[in-house]
């Protein structure tokens, strides 16, 4: 299994956001919904029109079988607005393009976020790269490794930390100032 990385800087994320706004508006939603709520992909994928209209995301994650409630930030609030303005409540959010009414698959997504990875010169992406990097600017903005912990479901402020990459960016400014 590959290892993935979040997207570390806020100027690339930002460059993403635009040209996908521009170019496709149900994989800017995907990307944007994902680093704006941690949620794994599969609960991404599984998410319908009606289940943003209110201020939170009430959903049961898939890999823990665990209900969990999201705020729905008044930035993520103003970007969803205009994508849901025209859709039904029941229609998938992330709709495929094939069938009437089906989410794309996480294979889909995978793809999707492989080639913005390459568009952008981020190797190491795929689709658990938005709950990182979502995790990664969370623990930036905020230092709080506990409510990170909670959000994430994870049993130890290491295995936060390592997941989100942290580690990995300490270990990289250390072999910087490392010489014998």
């Amino acid at each position: 299994m590959n290892i993935v990385q979040p997207i570390r800087d806020p100027e690339v994320i930002e460059m993403i956001k635009e040209d996908l706004r521009r170019t496709n508006e149900r994989n800017y939603i995907l990307f944007v919904l994902g680093i704006n709520t941690g949620l794994r992909i599969y609960d991404i994928l599984k998410l319908k029109v009606g289940d943003l209209k209110g201020g939170y995301i009430s959903l049961r994650e898939k890999k823990t079988n665990k209900q969990k409630l999201f705020k729905i930030t008044p930035d993520l609030k103003r970007e969803l607005s205009w994508y849901l303005k025209d859709k039904d409540d029941d229609e998938y959010l992330v709709k495929s393009r094939q069938g009437v009414n089906r989410p794309i698959t996480r294979n889909m997504a995978y793809k999707i976020l492989r080639q913005i990875g390459k568009d952008y010169n981020q190797i190491d992406i795929g689709c658990h790269s938005l709950r990182k990097t979502y995790g990664y600017h969370f623990y930036k903005q905020t230092k709080n490794i506990a409510l990170l912990m909670d959000l994430f479901n994870h049993s130890t402020e290491k295995t936060t930390l390592r997941y989100i990459g942290a580690n990995q960016d300490e270990m990289d400014k250390a072999m910087m100032r490392f010489k014998i």
